[in-house]
């Protein structure tokens, strides 16, 4: 299985809704890593799962979006904890609406870090 990733850094400020985390109720930043990779078994004519270049650009444009806001005055987070969980799901989907893979390619994952030793992932069957 062939595998493509990407990362980008960037900083975003949210703060927990629904329960009482203490700290993490009030506006606070993170300084998140998402990582996105793509699978799949089969490249296309170019002998690329996806282009590199479109990756990094999406991903880019994704990130330039949420980088130093408050996530949840958000359209998105609307309705919901602005939690890793949610972000790296949200993230997946603009990148799948941005990005073209070969037909061979059969996932594409986020893997959020919101510090160096936490992280969530949302994974895509394409």
């Amino acid at each position: 299985m062939y595998t493509l990733a990407v990362s980008r850094d960037f900083i975003a400020r949210h703060f927990l809704v629904g329960g009482d985390w203490r700290a993490e109720n009030f506006p606070h930043a993170h300084h998140y890593v998402a990582e996105v990779s793509i699978e799949g078994n089969q490249l296309d004519q170019h002998g690329y799962l996806v282009d590199i270049v479109d990756v990094e650009a999406a991903l880019e444009k994704i990130i330039d979006y949420f980088r130093d806001s408050l996530l949840n005055e958000k359209e998105e987070f609307t309705g919901l904890n602005p939690s890793i969980e949610h972000f790296s799901r949200i993230i997946s989907e603009k990148l799948i609406a941005e990005i073209k893979p070969a037909a061979g390619a059969q996932a594409l994952t986020v893997k959020l870090w919101e510090n160096a030793t936490c992280w969530a992932s949302y994974r895509h069957e394409l």
